[in-house]
């Protein structure tokens, strides 16, 4: 068995297992970026993967178990900086490693502040971003390493935006592959049970890996980011779906 997660640091309770519990060596784990995942499945590299919820709608794949990286408000890895008011933004960069989360700062823009911005693509340089663009969209670990009060920009957490609009949870990546995959499920469910119980663990062996502050890490993992998909996650991934497909169906008239 062959999967595809993502690299970012949310997703290591659900793989902790896998990487240094007792389901370790059960199968081949390779980390990519969210985009890549996607790919890779798509093009049948991998028999499973962590994808955004989008590119499993769009690829029709099923999902594997009740597992996925989600959020019930604000959830502090998906960003977007403004160096205007955000009504008055007419470009965005975007960091389009995840194309759940581009979408959802489309949806959030066009829905919440009546704004469409042209978009051009970047790497997650906030710099940079913004030396081309009046706003910025940065996502994962670049996005954590941001202080979203020490910038002097006008900031969005897009996971609080969506909850403003939808009163829902937001789920931006689930467990997926080509078809149901019972064992599979209950290997990722032990691999997360190990993970959530070693939450200080992961934080204390990845937050100097990725120059990380172990305060914000751990409220990150252990509060602000959902793991276990029950019934309102899944109306609001539905609606996410609905809302993403109309968006899409727009841009390509």
């Amino acid at each position: 068995m062959h999967l595809s997660a993502v690299s970012y640091l949310n997703t290591r309770p659900l793989v902790w297992g896998l990487m240094n519990g007792p389901d370790k060596d059960q199968l081949q784990l390779d980390f990519d970026l969210p985009a890549v995942c996607a790919q890779r499945l798509e093009e049948k590299q991998v028999d499973a993967g962590l994808v955004p919820v989008i590119e499993a709608a769009r690829q029709h794949l099923t999902q594997i178990g009740s597992l996925g990286i989600a959020c019930l408000g604000p959830v502090r890895s998906i960003l977007l900086l403004s160096k205007v008011p955000i009504t008055e933004i007419r470009t965005l960069a975007l960091d389009s490693s995840s194309r759940s989360s581009v979408m959802l700062a489309r949806i959030v823009l066009e829905q919440g502040y009546k704004v469409e911005p042209e978009t051009r693509v970047m790497a997650p340089d906030l710099a940079a971003m913004l030396g081309k663009s009046d706003a910025a969209l940065i996502i994962g670990d670049p996005a954590l390493r941001i202080n979203p009060d020490a910038t002097g920009l006008h900031v969005l957490d897009l996971g609080e935006e969506w909850y403003k609009l939808t009163a829902l949870p937001m789920v931006f990546a689930i467990w997926a592959g080509h078809k149901a995959q019972p064992e599979l499920a209950k290997l990722l469910d032990s691999s997360y049970a190990y993970g959530k119980r070693n939450i200080a663990e992961i934080v204390l062996t990845e937050c100097a890996e990725r120059n990380l502050w172990p305060g914000l890490a751990y409220e990150y993992l252990n509060t602000l980011i959902q793991y276990e998909l029950t019934d309102d996650f899944k109306r609001g991934m539905k609606l996410y779906i609905d809302e993403a497909i109309k968006m899409e169906e727009k841009q390509s008239v």
